[in-house]
C-alpha cells in the first residue's frame, strides 16, 4: 500500500468533521506507543517547553545514574538507550533550542561518569557526535542564544 503525501492528507483532513478527526486521533493513539506519547506531548506539555525539558533532564539523569559502568559493553549500550530517548524527545519538541539544551546536558552527564570512558574510540565518537549535533542545531538559533550556548559547548570540548 502506498502512503499518501502530506498535502493530500491535509486536504482530506480539512474536509472531515470534528468527530471524525477525534476518532482518527484516538485510533492512531491505540496502535503505537510513540503516537500516544506524541499526542500527549502536543496536548498537555507543548505549552510549557521549559517544564518539559526539566522533566526530560530529570529522566535522563535517573537513567544515567542507572547505567552499568562495570563493563564497557553495558556502559555503551546504556548510553545508546539514553540517546534514543533523547532523540525521541527532540523530535517531539521540534525546537532547536530544546535540541541544543538536551544534547549539551547529555554531554555534561557523560563527562560526569566516574569511569574514564574516553579511553575507547566508541565513547569518544559518541560524545563528539553529540557535540557536533548540538553545534549544528546551534546555528539555527538567535544570536544571543548562540553566544550563551557556545560558552557551554566550549567548556565541554
Amino acid at each position: 500500500m502506498k502512503s499518501a503525501s502530506v498535502s493530500e492528507l491535509k486536504s482530506t483532513l480539512k474536509g472531515m468533521s470534528q468527530a471524525q478527526l477525534i476518532e482518527l486521533c484516538l485510533r492512531l493513539a491505540r496502535f503505537k506507543k510513540e503516537n500516544k506519547e506524541l499526542l500527549t506531548y502536543l496536548l498537555y506539555e507543548a505549552d510549557d517547553l521549559h517544564a518539559y525539558l526539566d522533566t526530560v533532564k530529570k529522566e535522563t539523569a535517573e537513567e544515567m545514574a542507572a547505567v552499568n559502568t562495570n563493563n564497557w559493553y553495558w556502559t555503551k549500550k546504556g548510553l545508546r538507550k539514553i540517546l534514543r530517548l533523547l532523540n525521541k524527545h527532540v523530535r517531539y519538541t521540534g525546537s532547536k533550542m530544546a535540541e541544543v539544551e538536551l544534547r549539551l546536558y547529555f554531554c555534561t552527564l557523560m563527562k560526569g561518569i566516574r569511569r574514564p570512558l574516553f579511553k575507547g574510540a566508541a565513547f569518544d565518537n559518541l560524545y563528539n557526535g553529540q557535540l557536533k549535533k548540538a553545534e549544528a542545531a546551534l546555528k539555527g538559533l538567535h544570536e544571543d542564544l548562540q553566544r550563551d550556548y557556545q560558552v557551554q559547548v566550549d567548556e565541554l570540548k
